[in-house]
């Protein structure tokens, strides 16, 4: 695995929280070109970068895979502090000058800098994961119904709480963490509507640190507790795990839910892990490398592609042996899946 850029200096919650985000050193874009006439593919991160333990990391693991399956060579990028989308549109343009084929963002924040760069390298495919707004023949929008999962999450949590009262943490109020709340708020109340869901979000845009923070996550999970949630659904990224470690700091009988990979087995948070009661997953690194495995066989996919419970695009883990000994639970959240995907339960995507 090569990198182009290397990984940006991220606060973390403490010396505990030690997430693994290796780096394999800097490559020039010198270097890219002179490898040019090898099959090489690119992703470029979204905030937080590699070492997430949750949605860059499962973005690396499509990227990986494709790399030992499809014997190509794979490029990651990592983001800085801060940036603009002009760096974005430098990023994406070095990737596909260095003839990355296809090129990723990943995540919306992606969108302006593939709308700008897309159309100057038409024999690219682009991908762009968890955005639909921006189209063109060489484009490929990667969504997922994340409120269906989130959904799921609910039911889980509401069957488990104790206190009746569960959380959820927000990295950044956008649309797409919307659907996140919505999903699971539906589906707490649908369970047992006397349980009260608490709701924050760590910043708002133009403020995205609340995707990269973890002392933020930390701090929000922490005040949720005080006011008695005993199980708190973090969609914020990087800052997530500072919502997992508050949790599990704070005795037997507080869970948290993870989000986006199966955060219950993460290496990077292996000393949380009892208790990350489940994990609301969307399959971010089959739709990486579904879209590099098109390529390679020369019919690239395009337009929106989407992933929903239907085709297991999202999904609740069972790895916990401790969740999967909640027979009560676990039915609960096998027959809200299968309703909606029978379409009796329709989930809101916004609050």
């Amino acid at each position: 695995m090569r990198r182009i850029t290397r990984i940006a200096t991220v606060g973390v919650a403490s010396a505990a929280l030690a997430l693994t985000a290796t780096a394999c050193g800097n490559t020039s874009s010198s270097d890219a070109a002179s490898d040019s006439k090898e099959k090489s593919v690119a992703i470029a991160y979204d905030i937080g970068g590699r070492g997430d333990q949750s949605f860059n990391d499962a973005a690396y693991a499509g990227l990986a895979k494709a790399e030992k399956d499809l014997k190509i060579k794979g490029n990651d990028a990592e983001p800085s502090d801060g940036e603009a989308d002009a760096d974005k549109i430098q990023r994406l343009t070095e990737l596909a000058r260095s003839g990355n084929n296809p090129v990723i963002g990943v995540g919306f924040a992606y969108a302006p800098a593939i709308k700008k760069v897309a159309p100057k390298f038409p024999k690219t495919t682009f991908g762009i994961i968890d955005d639909s707004s921006v189209t063109g023949d060489n484009i490929a929008n990667m969504v997922f119904n994340e409120e269906q999962g989130s959904y799921l999450a609910g039911v889980a949590a509401a069957k488990t709480t104790k206190s009746k009262t569960v959380g959820f943490i927000g990295g950044v109020e956008t649309p797409l963490i919307k659907k996140f709340e919505a999903g699971y708020a539906q589906g707490v109340k649908d369970t047992d509507p006397s349980v009260k869901v608490l709701s924050q979000y760590l910043t708002q845009p133009p403020n995205f640190e609340g995707f990269s923070k973890p002392d933020l996550g930390k701090a929000a999970a922490q005040g949720q507790l005080d006011k008695k949630a005993d199980v708190i659904y973090a969609a914020a990224g990087l800052a997530g795990s500072g919502s997992i470690e508050a949790v599990s700091t704070a005795g037997a009988g507080k869970w948290s839910i993870g989000v986006d990979s199966d955060q219950y087995a993460q290496a990077g948070l292996a000393q949380y892990k009892d208790s990350i009661l489940t994990s609301a997953t969307k399959d971010v690194s089959d739709a990486v490398y579904n879209l590099i495995k098109s390529v390679a066989d020369g019919k690239p996919q395009g337009g929106e592609i989407r992933y929903g419970l239907d085709k297991e695009g999202v999904g609740l883990t069972d790895t916990n042996p401790a969740y999967v000994k909640m027979t009560e639970v676990t039915a609960a959240v096998d027959k809200a899946k299968q309703e909606i995907i029978d379409g009796k339960i329709t989930v809101k995507t916004t609050p």
